[in-house]
């Protein structure tokens, strides 16, 4: 299926699709990431840092969504299959079995760093293609960051 009507020229609307592909890897990706660690985290303060990592889930699935969602807007099918994110996410695997305290936060703020990025490089890509999906991707890194300063000011 094609839509007949579309709000970006060809030449732009596929770069930007790609940018926003890559991303919604990641945020998949970290979504998968901070549920594991959420069900898996153990030690002193376990209950706010389990906690925590929901707020972070929720920001991340929405964010994704926004990204799939806009792929959609601009004529491109998203693609969010389990096989597509782990093969091609940046994000590092997140260990096995329970994971303390520490290594969680670590882990968890690599994983939030990396999406960062991503998300830094396609801002900088899409500000000659399309200024909304820029936008989007914006607010979306915008959380995130806020929530990587909670989490690392965690460390000791």
């Amino acid at each position: 299926m094609e839509f007949k009507r579309h709000v970006l020229a060809e030449d732009k609307a596929k770069p930007t699709a790609k940018e926003l592909q890559k991303n919604l890897i990641a945020l998949i990706d970290l979504s998968l990431v901070l549920k594991q660690a959420h069900w898996n985290v153990v030690g002193k303060n376990f209950r706010a840092v389990h906690l925590q990592l929901d707020e972070i889930l929720v920001t991340t699935r929405d964010g994704a969504d926004e990204v799939a969602e806009r792929m959609v807007m601009i004529g491109f099918s998203p693609d969010g299959r389990s096989e597509t994110v782990a093969k091609e996410t940046p994000l590092e695997a997140y260990a096995t079995g329970f994971v303390g305290i520490d290594g969680t936060i670590a882990a968890v703020a690599d994983a939030l760093a990396t999406t960062i990025g991503e998300l830094r490089k396609s801002i900088e890509t899409l500000d000659d293609l399309d200024l909304i999906s820029q936008d989007i991707l914006i607010a979306i890194s915008s959380q995130l960051e806020k929530h990587l300063w909670m989490v690392q000011a965690q460390e000791e």
